[in-house]
């Protein structure tokens, strides 16, 4: 699939995924991954923190970094940098996440309202195993949009996870589906619905909403507060953002 992902620039068309001129899309403050990839010659940065609670116990994890460049036509090499999980109270455990390397690639000449993407990636075992798990952690995953008109947009996007280290649960799929409204040229408002499905044991549901604000084309602030909808998930989560965009850096290195 990567090898795939890899080969495909040479079936996609400059100027049918986004150029420099276009505004930031970014993959927060909700769940669902933007469809769109970054520009060519782009550098995006997309961070955030989060304070989580469950039960007796609160914790706060950041910076929820992404670093995402565009490395041709419709393709991107990006980043999860590794996420600190600090315990505010109870006793949850502390420490650092994974690194995550991933290419995600666009798919060009689609219906003009639709566009889908699919990502590639693999959680490397850097982190503290109380918090990721065991071993190396594949991923592919699809997210998609679909302009309704009027300001009104539906998205979504299906992942499935692989933890070929874990005994107990070997993978799990996550599900999730998005309503966004543009209430002005700047701002934006979402619903969002969050499944998280493991081979065995309970599902994580969730109930995500929140919004972002275009301080520039290539600057957003946001926000989002989500709701556990099963025992299983936390009570709650907040959490806010700030992502930034860096153009043309391929054209200035020429230079």
């Amino acid at each position: 699939m990567v090898l795939a992902i890899l080969g495909a620039p040479t079936i996609a068309y400059a100027g049918e995924c986004p150029g420099s001129g276009s505004e930031i899309a970014t993959d927060r403050p909700d769940v669902t991954n933007s469809s769109l990839v970054v520009p060519v010659g782009s550098l995006q940065s997309e961070n955030g923190i989060n304070t989580t609670g469950r039960g007796s116990e609160k914790t706060f994890d950041g910076t929820n970094s992404w670093l995402r460049l565009g490395i041709a036509p419709c393709l991107e090499f990006l980043v999860d940098v590794p996420n600190y999980f600090g315990r505010l109270k109870g006793d949850a455990a502390s420490g650092f996440g994974n690194v995550a390397p991933a290419v995600k690639w666009q798919f060009s000449s689609l219906p003009e309202p639709w566009n889908l993407s699919v990502t590639a990636g693999a959680g490397l075992p850097t982190g503290a195993a109380k918090i990721t798990g065991p071993g190396l952690q594949p991923y592919l995953q699809f997210p998609w949009s679909h302009e309704l008109g009027g300001g009104w947009g539906t998205s979504g996007m299906l992942t499935t996870f692989f933890f070929p280290a874990n005994l107990a649960n070997r993978q799990t799929t996550e599900a999730t589906f998005v309503l966004e409204k543009k209430v002005t040229e700047r701002a934006s408002l979402f619903v969002e619905y969050v499944g998280d499905y493991p081979s065995r044991g309970s599902s994580v549901q969730l109930f995500n909403t929140g919004g972002g604000y275009l301080l520039t084309r290539t600057q957003q602030i946001d926000f989002h507060v989500a709701f556990g909808l099963n025992r299983n998930s936390p009570n709650y989560i907040v959490g806010v953002g700030y992502s930034f965009r860096f153009d043309d850096l391929f054209r200035a290195s020429a230079r």
